[in-house]
This record gives structure tokens, sequence and C-alpha cells, in this order.
């Protein structure tokens, strides 16, 4: 193993002990790297050891729904919040909501804006008529959109005539000072002559129908068979040109290909990322970060094992934040048996570069969650970011200077796309609900103040009734202590039980279920369903510890966590443990193989979507063979790994399957390939295991359309329905 290796994994060593042992408030030093190393940190918040469950209590009662049971057509009356651009005063929000659209398979989005403060309803927003896109501030706080032209209103003249703009090309990425236009350009380089043909060798590779390659990297889902080498690419550099026009000025000579470059606030200086080995087809990507100076300067700020992204400076340019974790080359390397954290860093800069003897400083050491997208205080003195936490999503601040990780926001819910305002008052975003459709929000910068700027489906709730949901804390089978939902079933009487059980598994794994409106499960309520989600080990939003647990052992430690939840909801709610059926796609469909084979018993029906069934087979099948590498250990003609992947593959346990199992799947899949789902299909035909194949023509792992959705869920329910209420 090698000494960086050794830092590594002493980092994140370090990192899991402050969670299980050290008391808050307690001070320790942790070093990641030399060079430029890490700092001490004050703790203040490792979490503590796992609590005992506390005793939930639920209620007896139900009313009578007030409104139908929601159809499988209101489907297309389901919209979504997106869009939104939140003005630079902070005052007004602009969004868009997206229908589908039956009739064409595709989607109507229209623009609506609103004061933040919600003292008036929603505008929507149309120009002779016809909707409008592309919304966006100008910088004197005028709302441009698109509609047959380029037009802008100003939000607090409702009847003033919309103005005609000239559509001109943006920009781009303006220095602070606005001279300078920062780009990514491709090196041209020659092509290299293909072998001489003799005619007859021509006409014959000019017949040829079909595909050749030679690259490692040939699969990616959703792209074109065989994807594109990289390699192939041409490098890319950093370069300026005046905004005025001229002669592009090329800042690097680096041969990679560089991306998201940031200005410092001085304009003297470029933050990118590009990973040097980005040609090497063996080697997974690992981005390190870079400044170069608008006279070439090149300085290198990382050059470790980790892998870097998110580059920004703070406004008054004294730092340089990142967030960074373990590359993946890197896990193999040192044999891990865990991923890496994921933590926010800051360098002290001056004059847009590093300080002498500069360290980084990781802001998030010892705190046990990802830090996502990151947002500057105008002062200077915080980074604000969100992550996920439980099944929510929540915004979160850290000082420059140090100290413990602050939660803003809080709730039984997620806040999803949070935009803020220039002067850093002001937050927007869509508010994620189980039981509800999600809507538009605004608050304080801290939290408070919230109000709420949308009410989409008015009307479909007040005509509808839709389930309500349930939070399980759980213990595991080892005590481990579990979070999930239950959704009740349209109309719930606990006399008129037992009911059936759905259980859904999330993809990932390392994702999380949780408040989020989901149709299909509404659906599945709707017609007299249970539905339990269940954050098993390897969900993210709980810590490192938790989201590493099954390493090694896809499908032990995690399945279990599941049946402890059926355990508990049959426990405690009036549910027939005589028809629990299990659904999940991509991971969840790996699960839901492999719960019919190991808990055969448990389940009278399934539906696994895009599910491995097979891991010595996706290795080499699937665009992801890290996966296997990492937590598996190796690959196939490793032992260890091969004995791992071998054992976790519920085709080996097909034999016990007694579920009637549906198997969903796009034609085109590259993540978890078509032969998945069919290997166990025969193995359960072969058994005499009731079985059926949907198959989506031109369909990729997510498998797209309004209709390919309704389709699905028709046919999913009308299987549960066949076999769960016989």
């Amino acid at each position: 193993m090698t000494n960086e290796s050794e830092k590594n994994k002493t980092r994140a060593e370090s990192k899991r002990r402050c969670r299980r042992s050290v008391s808050p408030g307690a001070f320790v030093a942790t070093v990641v790297r030399s060079g430029l190393v890490v700092v001490v940190a004050s703790v203040a918040g490792c979490t503590p050891e796992t609590p005992a469950p506390p005793q939930q209590e639920f209620p007896t009662e139900f009313p009578t729904p007030a409104g139908r049971a929601l159809r499988l057509e209101d489907y297309y009356r389901v919209g979504r919040v997106g869009g939104v651009r939140l003005s630079p005063d902070g005052r007004w929000t602009a969004f868009t909501v997206s229908f589908p659209v039956e009739e064409t398979n595709g989607t109507e989005s229209q623009g609506w804006v609103v004061p933040t403060d919600a003292s008036a309803a929603p505008r929507h927003l149309t120009q002779g008529g016809r909707e409008v896109s592309d919304l966006s501030w100008t910088p004197d706080g005028r709302l441009r959109y698109s509609s047959g032209g380029l037009w802008s209103v100003d939000p607090t003249q409702p009847r003033e005539a919309p103005r005609p703009e000239f559509r001109r090309e943006e920009p781009g990425n303006v220095s602070p000072d606005g001279t300078w236009v920062a780009s990514l350009e491709d090196v041209a380089r020659a092509e290299e002559p293909g072998p001489a043909l003799t005619p007859f060798e021509a006409r014959h590779e000019e017949r040829f129908q079909g595909v050749q390659f030679d690259w490692l990297n040939f699969q990616r889902d959703g792209a074109p068979f065989p994807a594109p080498d990289p390699a192939a690419l041409p490098p890319r550099e950093v370069t300026i040109t005046l905004t005025g026009g001229g002669e592009p000025r090329t800042l690097t000579t680096l041969g990679m290909r560089p991306g998201s470059p940031a200005w410092h606030p001085s304009s003297r200086v470029l933050a990118f990322t590009a990973d040097p080995d980005w040609k090497d087809e063996r080697k997974y990507g690992r981005p390190d970060v870079f400044l170069v100076t608008v006279e070439g300067q090149l300085t290198r700020v990382t050059d470790d094992a980790w892998s870097y992204g998110a580059v920004g400076f703070s406004p008054d340019g004294r730092f340089l934040s990142y967030i960074g974790g373990f590359g993946t080359d890197t896990i193999i390397e040192a044999g891990l048996d865990h991923g890496g954290p994921r933590d926010l860093f800051v360098v002290p800069l001056e004059d847009g570069l590093p300080t002498e003897g500069a360290r980084p400083v990781v802001l998030t050491a010892n705190w046990d969650l990802d830090p996502g997208l990151v947002h500057w205080s105008p002062d200077s003195r915080y980074l604000y970011f969100t992550a996920g936490k439980s099944g929510g999503a929540h915004f979160f601040r850290v000082a420059v200077g140090g100290g413990s990780v602050e939660q803003l926001t809080s709730g039984e819910r997620s806040h999803e796309g949070i935009q803020v305002d220039d002067g850093f008052t002001t937050m927007v975003y869509s508010l994620g609900l189980i039981e509800t459709p999600s809507d538009l929000y605004a608050a304080d910068i801290d939290g408070s103040g919230e109000r709420r700027l949308t009410d989409v489906h008015a009307d479909l709730v007040q005509e509808i009734t839709l389930s309500r949901a349930e939070r399980l804390l759980y213990p595991s089978y080892d005590g481990t202590l579990v979070e999930g939902w239950l959704l009740y079933p349209y109309g719930y009487d606990p006399a008129a039980g037992p009911y059936p059980l759905i259980v859904h598994s999330h993809g990932g794994p390392h994702s999380a279920s949780g408040y989020g409106f989901d149709f299909k499960h509404q659906l599945f309520a709707a017609h007299g369903y249970f539905v339990l989600q269940t954050n098993f080990r390897s969900s993210t939003g709980y810590g490192d510890d938790f989201k590493w647990a099954t390493w090694g052992a896809w499908g032990d430690r995690d399945g279990e966590d599941v049946m402890a939840g059926v355990d508990y909801a049959i426990a405690h709610f009036a549910i027939d443990p005589e028809r629990v059926a299990s659904i999940g796609h991509s991971y969840g469909g790996f699960m839901t193989n492999w719960l019919i084979a190991r808990y055969p018993d448990r389940f009278i029906a399934a539906a696994s979507g895009a599910g491995i069934s097979n891991w010595m087979s996706d290795y080499g099948t699937a665009d992801i063979a890290r996966t296997k590498e990492t937590e598996f250990f190796g690959t196939p003609w490793e032992t260890d790994a091969r004995n791992r992947m071998i054992r976790q593959s519920p085709l080996i346990y097909a034999d016990q399957v007694q579920a009637a199992t549906l198997f969903i799947s796009g034609e085109l899949d590259q993540r978890v390939p078509y032969s998945e789902a069919e290997q166990m299909y025969v193995a359960l035909k072969k058994n005499g295991v009731p079985a059926r194949v949907i198959q989506y023509e031109g369909q990729p792992h997510g498998i797209r359309g309004s209709w390919n959705a309704v389709h699905r869920m028709m046919h999913e329910l009308a299987w549960f329905e066949q076999w769960m209420k016989r």
C-alpha cells in the first residue's frame, strides 16, 4: 500500500473513530496529506452511538376520505415546479410549471412570476396567448423570457406592455470587472491516417455494417453504442478573450480537458479542475484543482489521491473553496473496506494565489454528511451548502474560521433547488413532502420566516384524497436503527384489514428514500395497498459508517434492514403477512431479486426493474465495473472478489423463489443490461414460478417518457392485483 493510500485510510478511519468515540467539544487533529495538509478542527458534532429506538405511537382512528381515490389518469394532472430564478434583489421569483401531455408524450411548460414575500398570487406569463420559456433576470431587475422572440417585463408593472429585446449571444463566463470572457477551447490535432487499403479491401470496408471499437470504455448508458472513445477527444485549454473582441489568449498548455472555470474577484485568476489521467482508459476520473493567472502563471493546488470539484472563490478573494472525496482508484489500490468521506475545503489566498505554506482547511472534517451545492456569504465569513439528512434535504452553513456545521432548515421535508438572492437575505426552494406534490416556498436565509408561494395542485387535491404517510424508526436484526416511511391505503380502516403490503427499495444504493411525492406509490395506496419505503444500510444521509456498511456484501445487512421494516410494519399495522410484494428499480431491482430469493416464504409477488441477478456477468457487460472493483474488492479473476460476486448474486438462489415476478427493462440499458433480467426470468420459468418480461424499445436504464411511465404503472398494478388479491 502506498504512503498516500495509508494517509487516506488514516483520514477516513480518524473520521470514523470520531463518530464512534469522541465526546462533543473534543479537539482532534486530522492529517490528510503532506505538502498542502489539513489542519486541526473542532469536533462539536460527532454522531453519538446508536440510541435505543423510541416507543412510537401510531393513530388508531382514521377519518373517512373527503375526496375520491387517485386514478392512473390523474398522472397527466400532476405538474413539476422547476426553472426557479430569484431576482437579484430577492423580491421576485420566476419559475416554470411543467405538465406531461398525453397527446405528444412530451411536456407543456408554463412561465410564472410571484413576489417572494407571498404578498400576491403567482402571475401566469404569456405573450400573445403563447406560453413563454427561458426565464431569466436582467441586472436591473427586469424579467426576460422567450416567446417568438426575446422580451422583458417589469414585474412591478403588471399592465406594462412587454418590451422587445435584441437577441444576442450571451457573453458567457465574464470576469467580475467585465474585461475578459473565459472559455474552454479544444486544441486541433492532426488525424492519423488509417492503413492503406487495396481497392478490393476498400469495397468490403464500405460494405461493412456493424460497429468496431478497441477502447475499454465503450459503454455508457444513454449514449450511442459504442460510446465515443474519451481518449480520442482533443485536449482542451483555458482561454480568455477581451469582451470587446480580439484574438483569444490561451492560458494553459496542460494537454488535459479542464472544466468549470471560476473567476477570482480580482479578475486576475481563474480556478478550474482537470484530470491528469483523463486519457488513461484503465484509470477512473480523479480531477485536481488548478489556478491560472491571466498572464498564464499556473498553480496546481491539489496533487494527491482525492477527486475534487465545485471550485469557487470567497467574495473578498481571500479563500478558494472546493469539495473533495476519495478517488475510485485510491479505494481499489488501498484495498479499503469502505468509501471515503466527502468534505468541503478552503485554501487561504493572497492576490488570488495560495499563500506561502498554505494548508487546505477541511471545514467538514468532523461532520458526517456529504456537502452539496456551495454558496459563499457576501461577507466571506460562511459557506452555505445543501446536504441530504435522513430522508430529507436541508441547508447548512459553516464558518471559514472553523467550528461546527450549523443546520439552518429543519423538519420532515426536503428543500430542493435552493436559490439565494444577491444580498443573501432570501432563499427560495421546492418543498418535498410525501403526501402532496411539491410547491415553491421562500424563507429568510437562516431558514426562518417561511412562506408558501404556490399552490399548483389546489384543484386536484380538493377533488381527491391522497394517502398519508407514517415515519417509522425501527431496529434492524442487529440493533441498528433504520428509518422508513409507510403510506396508508386509501380509506384505511384497521378493522377492515388486513391489507396487502408493497415494499419499495430505492436505487443507488448510495441514495435515499424519503420526503418527496411519488405518484406510483400513491396509486398503489389508492388501490388498497400499504407501501413501505426503507432507508436500509448503504443509504445516504445517515453518515459514512451507515453508507459504507454493506461493503463487500450487498444484500446482507441492507436486506435484513428491509425485512426488519416489514416485520415492524406488520406488527404495528393491519397488514396481511401472506400478501407482501417487493418492487424497485436499479439497485431496488437487485434488492427485489435478492429478497425474493433469500426470503422466499415472505413474498407472494414482485416487480423487478433493471435489477442485477448475476454480478459475474454484470461486471463486463455494464458501464460501471467500478462498483465491483470497490465494493466487491476486485474483479472476477480475483478469488475473493469472485466468491463475493457469486455469493451475492440472486441467480444463485433462484431455485428458492416463490414470488410471481414481473421483470422490467430498457432495451438499450447499459447500466444494468437486459441480460440480467433475462437470466432471472429463465431461472424462474425453469422452476415453474410465474414470471413475465416487459422490455421498453429504445430505452436506457432510466426508462423515459410519459407513455412508458403510465404503461409501466398500469402493468405493475395489474400484476399485483392478479397475484395479491386472489
